[in-house]
């Protein structure tokens, strides 16, 4: 085996450990495996067609993350993200948000502001139609096109996890019309301070963006619904 089969065979190694790493975590992420529900290795390699070796290493990199808890001699168990969690990631997104979008102002390509445009658009077309499916996938649309346009690789990876470690409950709240309506005009509002150049607006907007999104869980009662 040659230096170029060696270095494409650690290749192939780490991107299947990847695969099978987010597999897990959404499934996690989604509510497939509830809160202490044993993870089993055997069982998971089977379903995704893989050996226990590279679920071994997807579960300890998890519990890194805290979303998985292993006990020697018993196995790996669901910790998932509890209420406590989601309500300390929206904090820090308010702030690592703010952060994105006064970034954005300055680094935001023509490209990139076109497209969110047209994403607010958009919505506001489906939100008048009812179309709420539509609207959670253009409101994912918009947060990736602001992780983006801050040109940070670092800050970029960050917020997509963040972002991602809330999806369920998240579905849950654009799934009222009314907040998603609501959160469309707070995508607006964002877009036109970074069309402006507003860094100090921008900042201010997607930081308060997080925190109406995370009070309206709260005066929804979806948490009650996010722990069934």
């Amino acid at each position: 085996m040659n230096d170029y089969d060696v270095r494409r065979d650690v290749s192939d190694k780490y991107s299947l450990r990847g695969r099978v790493f987010h597999k897990i975590r959404d499934d996690i992420l989604s509510g497939k495996y509830k809160e202490n529900e044993e993870l089993k290795e055997v069982a998971i390699g089977a379903e995704l067609g893989v050996s226990r070796t590279p679920v071994r290493e997807a579960l300890r990199q998890l519990e890194l993350e805290g979303l998985v808890q292993i006990i020697p001699n018993r196995g790996a168990f669901v910790t998932g993200i509890q209420v406590k969690d989601v309500h300390d990631i929206y904090m820090i997104r308010a702030r690592l948000e703010g952060l994105c979008a006064r970034w954005a102002c300055e680094h935001i390509t023509k490209e990139q502001m076109e497209a969110m445009e047209e994403n607010v658009y958009l919505a506001e077309f489906h939100a008048g139609k009812g179309n709420m499916e539509q609207m959670t996938e253009l409101d994912n649309t918009f947060h990736r096109i602001l992780y983006a346009a801050c040109d940070s690789k670092m800050l970029e990876h960050l917020l997509i996890d963040y972002h991602q470690y809330v999806l369920r409950i998240r579905k849950m709240t654009l799934s009222t019309p009314a907040r998603a309506r609501a959160s469309n005009a707070e995508h607006r509002a964002i877009m036109e301070a970074i069309r402006d150049k507003d860094a100090d607006k921008a900042e201010e907007l997607a930081g308060q963006h997080m925190r109406n999104a995370y009070d309206n869980m709260v005066k929804n009662g979806l948490f009650e619904l996010y722990k069934s």
